[in-house]
């Protein structure tokens, strides 16, 4: 091989470690704003401002989220937006993903450095059980943040006031293997009710909302983030109950799956329901390679909570951002950065 043909081999090597050097993945990216989410009134959020010029030296960091409808894109677009250019270490760039499951796959697999998840689809992954059983544990990952509630709620219609009621009843659980399917499991078997206790059906949440007011169910779960755009719909051409989870019933739920928090629906949510409902809730949590720098997931977790009004400003979901709410019912250890800042400001 001649002198100039090795010459040109190493400028395209020299070309490609430059390309690959700038971040932990080659899956493509967009930081570009993404639409409001589907998933919540059309309000909780509006378009993100420019990003700013990434600083000078910072790394390149890929965040799975979820579809380009979904609120986990949107929110996670608003971020990226938002947080570019404030911090020195750090870039990121959204991609639009598969969510919880697929997020946690792509970091493990090193296509992903940072991915907005279900607090307890990660529980069930870091102790290999429930949707991550037959998959087997995966711990390449570590906590960052939760960011905002994602609440299930017990849609009913008729005479059923109680989770207590829906023995016998047809009650739609979510998608078969999906994460609602397993909360629902998860509060019934807390009043001691089991799936062979009532007739289950496994639908969506539009198609829940339908069955509903079409008369072929009574009730159904539904985990996202409260007020949602199906039940907000079915409230308004059919009376509904949202079903409480009480204080003593929520204590045992929570014994056994220490990622269910107590949260309370605000009356007037829904049409019909005036008064506060209290349930539960799992939170979209921000995770993040084990790989990850313990500086930039400092500054990052820092810059999170320090741009909290401007976060807010593009999405609804930013109001909820809060120190003490970030730790409480994450059960997966937090990354060095995020435990260090965390301690700074005393919510550990």
């Amino acid at each position: 091989m001649n002198k100039k043909l090795l010459g040109i081999i190493a400028m395209l090597m020299v070309v490609a470690l430059a390309l690959t050097a700038c971040g932990g993945s080659s899956a493509p990216a967009s930081s570009a704003a993404p639409a409001a989410s589907s998933e919540a009134p059309a309000s909780s959020a509006a378009p993100a401002p420019a990003p700013s010029a990434p600083a000078a030296g910072s790394v390149s960091m890929v965040m799975g989220t979820g579809g380009t409808t979904g609120t986990y894109y949107a929110y996670g677009g608003v971020l990226a937006n938002i947080l570019n250019g404030k911090m020195s270490s750090a870039q990121i760039n959204v991609q639009s993903t598969g969510a919880s499951k697929a997020n946690i796959f792509l970091i493990d697999d090193k296509e992903a450095d940072l991915a907005i998840v279900q607090n307890d689809v990660m529980d069930y992954a870091f102790n290999g059980s429930d949707l991550f059983a037959e998959d087997g544990a995966v711990t390449s990952f570590s906590s960052v943040a939760g960011l905002y509630a994602e609440v299930c709620q017990i849609v009913a219609s008729g005479d059923i006031k109680s989770i207590a009621d829906l023995k016998g009843k047809r009650v739609s659980v979510g998608d078969a293997g999906s994460g609602v399917e397993f909360n629902a499991r998860q509060i019934l078997e807390a009043y001691d009710i089991s799936f062979d206790d009532i007739e289950v059906n496994n639908l969506g949440f539009g198609d829940s909302a339908d069955a509903i007011k079409d008369g072929k169910i009574d009730a159904f779960f539904c985990t996202a983030g409260a007020p949602t755009t199906a039940i907000v719909e079915l409230a308004t051409t059919k009376a509904i109950n949202l079903l409480e989870v009480d204080d003593e019933h929520a204590a045992k739920l929570i014994e056994s799956y220490p990622f269910y928090t107590k949260y309370s629906i605000p009356g007037g949510s829904y049409g019909g329901v005036d008064a506060d409902v209290q349930t539960v809730a799992v939170k979209a949590t921000l995770i993040v390679s084990n790989d990850a720098s313990e500086d930039a997931i400092y500054e990052l977790t820092k810059a999170i909570f320090e741009n909290k009004d401007a976060i807010t400003e593009s999405h609804a979901k930013g109001a909820e951002l809060d120190t003490a709410y970030a730790v409480e019912g994450i059960s997966v250890p937090f990354h060095p950065g995020a435990e260090k800042y965390f301690k700074e400001v005393g919510a550990l």
